[in-house]
């Protein structure tokens, strides 16, 4: 049966993961696209259900399936362009813990597009352990398309910052500030968090006094500032360059 209504029950539940208050209560999200679908199934995150456009003819999945008219799958996705197939996957719950090995400090990062694009870059360069305060939501559309699948192999621990550094306690902080010493000069120690701050008002006060090491990216003149999503990720790799080499 295609459902071809917007108004359909499974139409408006779907299309309500686009919110946070809906994915907090029904502990789900959306994941877009054949190829990321395949992925988030490969990670091991459970997936409740596919909505397949009635035009679809990509891969099949072994997961329940609902098949939606072209207006109807339109309310569901949020790409401009969707490929007409979309998953409801379970939001992985992990409480917080010591890191294992070098991890993450997201500090009021604002923007769904930077969280995923650090995301991205994180589970890259090996920090798989991501502590996140008062950040744009993980989960949303927006932050799952930017982080390319990298948000089902992380480890995102969410928190007050004062939790966040009771589970950082004894692991060096690293803050990644304009004002810090110059980060190709710096090694760094075996196990570290690096902290990445808001995007206009960089680190919160709580955050740089535990910091033990400051670092900054130096740039040339007449460059007042880098992306949040680039800075850390140079930071992230320059800080590991020793494991690459």
């Amino acid at each position: 049966m295609v459902i071809v209504s917007r108004n359909n029950p499974v139409v408006k539940e779907l299309s309500a993961l686009k919110e946070k208050k809906f994915r907090q209560k029904s502990g789900t999200f959306l994941v877009e696209g054949e190829k990321m679908v395949r992925e988030c199934a490969a990670s091991g995150l459970t997936i409740r259900r596919i909505a397949v456009r009635e035009d679809y003819a990509g891969e099949e999945f072994p997961f329940p399936r609902v098949i939606l008219g072209a207006d109807a799958f339109r309310a569901v996705a949020d790409e401009k362009t969707p490929q007409g197939i979309v998953a409801e996957a379970e939001i992985p719950r992990h409480e917080l813990r010591a890191p294992e090995r070098p991890c993450l400090f997201l500090d009021g990062v604002s923007d769904p597009a930077n969280v995923g694009a650090i995301i991205r870059t994180a589970n890259a360069a090996g920090y798989r352990e991501i502590y996140c305060a008062s950040c744009a939501d993980a989960f949303s559309p927006k932050s799952v398309r930017s982080s390319m699948s990298g948000v089902f192999f992380v480890r995102l621990m969410s928190g007050t910052r004062e939790e966040i550094l009771s589970a950082l306690d004894g692991v060096p902080l690293i803050a990644a500030d304009m004002n810090g010493e110059n980060i190709f000069r710096f090694t760094p120690p075996e196990k570290f968090a690096l902290c990445i701050g808001n995007e206009g008002n960089g680190l919160s006060e709580e955050v740089r006094a535990r910091a033990k090491y400051t670092v900054r990216i130096p740039m040339e003149e007449r460059t007042e500032s880098l992306n949040a999503a680039v800075s850390a990720s140079v930071a992230m790799y320059l800080l590991r360059r020793r494991h690459f080499e």
